[in-house]
């Protein structure tokens, strides 16, 4: 049995849908005070953005274009007990009439503190709980250490540089130090990439930049969000498709809220689904990050959240293909079994 420390996986992680109104809103539900917003327009074009404590509300990035930080006056405005504020009519989070998923982690709740593990000094929030963490440093140009805050190695590094143009850039253990993933594009991991990690694994306090300007540009500010593997609440990974409807079974020892699923072998896109919809298997709402659409559903991406895993329904090429590899993000609705020993069902 999978227990955890983590009875309650909604006190850290939590998907909200709510409809724009065109005008200032306070959305409640999330059930804590938010420090990462990730928001997507369900029903129209607009582009995915996201907002965190350390930088405040009105600053945008998004996680289907290469840009650097935006301000955005009507988008999020503040962080709030049991959710966060809109400020007006704003594509990306409150158009009226549209519809929209917004997920949320909690961190510290708070605007970050100093951290001095590393050579660059950072400014983190971090839930050391829940495995994640929220840093800000300034690039040097030059091979550096960042302290994360977390007190177990992160499996995920996910950089932004906020300053000038730069692609995102991901660090997971899948891939490794010698290559890396960009969020905002459908290419393949790369290889041989030494100038993103150094070819440096992180360690339980810090992670390592080389000198390309997606993780490390000299005086550019760059924000990173860290993940590790918490039993019960968390797991990040890979699987090998067998290029048949029924699909490779992931554990995770929880039923997933949300799980993101990229192809790392082959160009196709990032591929989001969560328990919020639809609310039943099988699951074949997705949400694309690197692109602006709006939800899609296909038959042919056919998914199950499980009260323990992931079972892939499909054999499309974004899931399942043959022989290629696939790395995965999941973040849970329940453990399958918590300290009180009861089990979770299936929804």
């Amino acid at each position: 049995m999978a227990y955890t420390t983590i009875n309650k996986p909604s006190e850290y992680f939590n998907t909200l849908l709510y409809t724009g109104t065109g005008s200032a809103q306070s959305l409640t539900g999330v059930g804590f005070q938010p420090d990462l917003v990730w928001f997507h327009c369900r029903s129209n074009t607009n582009d995915t953005s996201l907002f965190d404590v350390i930088r405040g509300g009105t600053k945008a990035i998004y996680s289907n274009l290469y840009i650097g930080e935006r301000t955005k006056t009507l988008a999020l405005t503040s962080f709030d007990s049991d959710g966060f504020s809109l400020g007006g009519a704003s594509g990306e989070t409150n158009d009226n009439g549209a519809t929209y998923v917004a997920w949320n982690w909690l961190a510290d709740n708070t605007s970050g503190s100093s951290n001095t593990d590393g050579s660059i000094t950072s400014t983190v929030s971090v839930s050391t709980t829940s495995g994640f963490s929220i840093v800000k440093y300034t690039g040097t140009g030059s091979v550096a250490t960042v302290g994360h805050g977390l007190n177990s190695t992160p499996e995920i590094v996910l950089i932004k540089n906020l300053s000038t143009d730069n692609s995102w850039r991901m660090y997971s253990v899948p891939v490794g130090t010698g290559g890396q993933l960009a969020l905002d594009q459908t290419s393949p991991a790369d290889s041989g990439n030494t100038a993103m990690w150094n070819n440096t694994a992180p360690t339980s306090s810090v992670f390592t930049v080389g000198t390309h300007p997606g993780v490390n540009e000299s005086s550019s500010n760059l924000i990173a969000y860290c993940w590790h593997s918490v039993k019960g609440f968390s797991k990040f990974g890979s699987y090998t498709g067998n290029g048949n409807a029924d699909g490779p079974f992931i554990y995770t020892g929880f039923k997933p809220a949300f799980v993101m699923i990229k192809n790392i072998s082959a160009t196709e896109s990032w591929y989001i689904l969560d328990t919020k919809r639809p609310s039943y298997n099988t699951n074949n709402y997705y949400i694309l990050p690197n692109n602006s659409d709006p939800e899609g559903t296909s038959t042919t991406l056919a998914t199950s959240l499980l009260s323990n895993g992931i079972k892939i329904e499909n054999a499309d090429t974004s899931m399942n293909t043959s022989g290629q590899t696939y790395i995965y993000m999941a973040f849970a609705e329940a453990p399958l079994v918590g300290t009180n020993g009861v089990p979770t069902t299936a929804r």
